[in-house]
């Protein structure tokens, strides 16, 4: 674990130096602007080891612009993409969190969605043409255009 700006430790980190990054990183209840494009996705993949895993924990509700964008904006760095919701998430019946996975080597979302159905807070895992369906149009994120994600709405999370 480090105490620094994410995106300032993945600039400074060596390439190739981690497994497992684990992205939940909020300002506030907010992802920070700077955490949200294909640059910040690059620094993310270039401190991977070959095989490695990228786990952003994200929130959002339907329509889901800020989720969507930032599965596009991953896609753009990243060959293998996963997302795990709850599914009452996945279906916009409220805002929620949302685990984005990334890797340049298949996932086994087999065994991550037989372990996600089974947790204590049940969740499905979507990849494949059913993410590519999720994603839809957006497209990926660039610094000039990165915002923060979504304010929760009063009530979420315990908040308001």
């Amino acid at each position: 674990m480090h105490g620094a700006d994410a995106r300032q430790w993945l600039e400074n980190a060596p390439a190739a130096s981690a497994d497992v990054l684990v992205a939940d990183v909020f300002g506030g209840s907010r992802v920070p602007a700077h955490l949200t494009s294909v640059s910040y996705a690059r620094l993310a993949g270039r401190v991977l080891r070959p095989g490695g895993i990228y786990a952003a924990n994200l929130a959002d509700g339907a329509p889901f612009a800020f989720l969507r964008s930032q599965l596009a904006t991953f896609a753009a760095v990243f060959e293998e993409l996963a997302l795990i919701a709850e599914p009452g998430v996945l279906r916009g019946r409220r805002f929620g969190n949302a685990v984005l996975i990334a890797s340049h080597v298949p996932v086994d979302t087999a065994a991550l969605a037989r372990r996600t159905a089974g947790d204590v807070f049940p969740a499905r895992v979507e990849s494949g043409p059913s993410l590519a369906r999720f994603i839809g149009d957006a497209t990926a994120v660039r610094d000039e255009d990165a915002v923060e994600s979504p304010e929760p709405p009063g009530g979420a999370f315990g908040i308001g």
